[in-house]
């Protein structure tokens, strides 16, 4: 299977299968490879006017020439109108790290959840409905506000991994509306197949497609079912003409911003850190495409974020 050229530059952690609290769960880090790549940070770019969020971010990865703590990324990303973050989980460490974030800064809100290519591991090492309690326990907590991120992805994993995803899926579905929160979806080579079973299984009330990877005809059908997609920097891509396609056809009141940091750096960084500083760009190239103001832009997409996830 081939990879889509808008995706290219996605990659993941591979989990540890530990389940249990780590003893200070604030310490917990990953590191992005830094191999073949320009690590410097890009120049912040223009303030934004009107304050906007990002969707969906990993600042539990370090990446950069000189990292950066979860407050400076905060500071940082405040100073150029990034007034708070989806901080979203993959596995039970970045999850427990997430719901830690949101709980000690009131400029996070947490999405937690065993990502679709790790669930087949969970499973393989008979400790998938263990790692689903933990998440269950942890969206719980107030300031978890989504299940993210879950769905599937038919690029990195085989055949023999396809039914723990779908049932990881399902049991994430469930634990959304259990606990009345949005669902952050990975759908990676899984178009068809995650519509099938979102309209099959019941989709939450609050469905968010994150960093929309399908065509402008995906699109017309999760506006249609109340979904939102969230753009990320790869609708900035010379390669990525669906998504910008895509955009065009997404209502307004349906359109989210993510960053899915640190990949998928906009054009004309691509390639190197991303951080919640870099929403502008990607957000003003949005605007553009669309012929709108990016101040009209910026607080359609705040207000979109908000009536998601709630207040920060």
């Amino acid at each position: 299977m081939v990879d889509s050229p808008e995706n290219a530059d996605r990659g993941r952690a591979t989990p540890s299968l530990r389940v249990e609290p780590t003893d200070d769960v604030s310490q917990y880090v990953r590191q992005r490879s830094q191999a073949a790549r320009d690590v410097r940070w890009p120049a912040p770019p223009e303030p934004l006017t009107v304050p906007v969020y990002d969707n969906h971010t990993h600042l539990e990865i370090e990446d950069g020439d000189e990292p950066r703590s979860l407050g400076e990324q905060l500071d940082l990303a405040a100073s150029v109108g990034v007034a708070g973050v989806v901080q979203a989980g993959g596995d039970i460490e970045s999850s427990r790290w997430s719901a830690w974030a949101a709980a000690s800064d009131p400029r996070v809100l947490a999405a937690v959840a065993v990502h679709p290519n790790e669930a087949p591991v969970y499973a393989a090492a008979g400790r998938l409905d263990e790692a689903l309690g933990v998440i269950d326990e942890l969206a719980a907590q107030p300031r978890v506000r989504a299940i993210g991120e879950t769905g599937l992805d038919f690029f990195r994993t085989g055949e023999d991994g396809l039914p723990a995803q779908f049932a990881s899926f399902e049991a994430h579905i469930a634990l959304a509306k259990k606990h009345g929160v949005a669902m952050q979806i990975h759908d990676r080579d899984a178009h068809d197949a995650v519509l099938e079973t979102l309209q099959r299984v019941g989709a939450p009330e609050r469905t968010v497609f994150h960093c929309f990877s399908g065509d402008a005809d995906m699109a017309r059908i999760a506006a249609d079912r109340g979904y939102w997609s969230s753009f990320a920097g790869n609708v900035t891509f010379k390669n990525a003409q669906n998504l910008r396609d895509a955009l065009a056809v997404t209502p307004r009141e349906r359109i989210l911003v993510e960053t899915d940091a640190p990949f998928l750096t906009p054009t004309p960084h691509r390639g190197r850190p991303n951080a919640p500083y870099l929403i502008p760009v990607t957000l003003r190239f949005m605007a553009e495409e669309l012929n709108v103001d990016v101040d009209e832009l910026a607080a359609q997409v705040a207000a979109n974020t908000l009536e998601v996830y709630g207040p920060f």
